[in-house]
């Protein structure tokens, strides 16, 4: 992606924006929430991902609605870029991609095995 670069500062699981985000998916009910730490691999494009699970497009963009909106309003940060869809919406903030699934898509495309070397954390309450 040309003009993406990481911000200078790097990210934790207990900044600010990553914990905004889990609560915004806890707020609808998002499942199987998991974060992948990519911060030791070189060809990562970003700090973390977030992957977590809805039961239908219209929570899918329940989800994603509110992770913009309670990012907007306790980190004052836009989204670098979002693309929707019915079974996988993502919500891009450099350095936090958050990947939205409905569970068949998440199965197949398996981001946590195409991510193994990363760190796999479970959010789940």
């Amino acid at each position: 992606m040309q003009g993406r670069k990481k911000a200078s500062t790097h990210l934790t699981r207990d900044s600010k924006l990553f914990t905004t985000i889990l609560e915004a998916i806890r707020e609808k009910k998002g499942e199987s929430i998991v974060s992948l730490d990519l911060r030791k691999i070189d060809e990562a494009v970003a700090d973390f991902f977030i992957l977590c699970e809805a039961q239908s497009h219209v929570q899918i963009k329940a989800i994603a609605d509110n992770i913009e909106k309670q990012v907007a309003l306790n980190c004052e940060e836009d989204p670098y870029h979002v693309e929707t869809g019915e079974q996988w919406t993502l919500v891009d903030y450099v350095n936090v991609v958050v990947h939205i699934f409905n569970h068949e898509h998440r199965k197949f495309y398996d981001l946590e095995s195409l991510w193994a070397d990363a760190e796999h954390l479970e959010h789940n309450d």
